[in-house]
């Protein structure tokens, strides 16, 4: 992994089959161009054909419970509100937060057929 922040994180995406797809920041000299765990982890799934999730775990070596930022959250809301996000800390401990609880009133695809 390369991780110029020295922020490195890594994600664990459990489908509604049962298989696991891993992630890993990748940074990039710009910035921008740089991709989350979270994201790496749905790319993954999605080119295997997955579309369907139930959990994702989400782990770094920073002492806080950490959250995926913005624009992965909007990209796990393309998959639905009702699946879990494990929240984890080096130590083991954890929380569990839905997507609907860190994405409320979120904009998803079922949005694009009203207009």
């Amino acid at each position: 992994m390369r991780c110029s922040s020295r922020f490195p994180v890594g994600a664990a995406l459990l489908t509604a089959g049962g298989e696991i797809f891993s992630g890993c920041n990748v940074e990039n000299a710009c910035y921008s161009l740089g991709v989350c765990a979270e994201r790496t982890a749905i790319q993954k799934a999605i080119s295997e054909g997955h579309t369907r999730f139930r959990a994702m775990a989400i782990a770094s070596d920073m002492a806080d419970f950490i959250t995926p930022c913005g624009a992965c959250r909007q990209v796990m809301r393309e998959f639905g509100t009702d699946w879990d996000l494990y929240l984890t800390k080096p130590d083991g401990t954890y929380i569990v937060k839905t997507l609907q609880e860190l994405l409320p009133l979120s904009f998803g695809p079922e949005d694009l057929q009203k207009a």
